[in-house]
């Protein structure tokens, strides 16, 4: 299993690409750059994994039946996830690949408990 900084820091990557994919495309911004408001979603994220007392038995905040995001917040996310997860196969394929790999042994974990 992984050590739980390293899900900190590859969950915080994933949700990275996948906001700045959406401002991109949402918000015209630059590739690289994002605009005042995904930034303050990028960081609240990235605040609220750094913050995450279940990274160490979870793969991803996606699978998390917690909800720690204020739900002002957990709306953006959302929003951001559904149009940013189906195109990250394009855009970044391994991580794309691997997320999905993980959210199905995360599922089929929790469902032989």
């Amino acid at each position: 299993m992984k050590d739980v900084q390293t899900k900190r820091e590859q969950e915080k990557r994933l949700v990275g690409e996948m906001i700045a994919l959406y401002c991109h495309k949402n918000h015209g911004t630059k590739k690289g750059i994002l605009c005042e408001e995904c930034a303050k979603l990028d960081a609240y994220a990235k605040e609220r994994s750094d913050k995450c007392p279940f990274m160490e038995h979870k793969t991803f905040c996606s699978n998390c039946t917690v909800h720690c995001y204020k739900p002002e917040m957990r709306e953006k996310i959302r929003l951001v996830m559904r149009y940013s997860g189906p195109r990250m196969i394009f855009y970044h394929p391994v991580i794309a690949v691997k997320h999905v790999i993980s959210t199905k042994l995360e599922k089929k974990r929790i469902k032989q408990q």
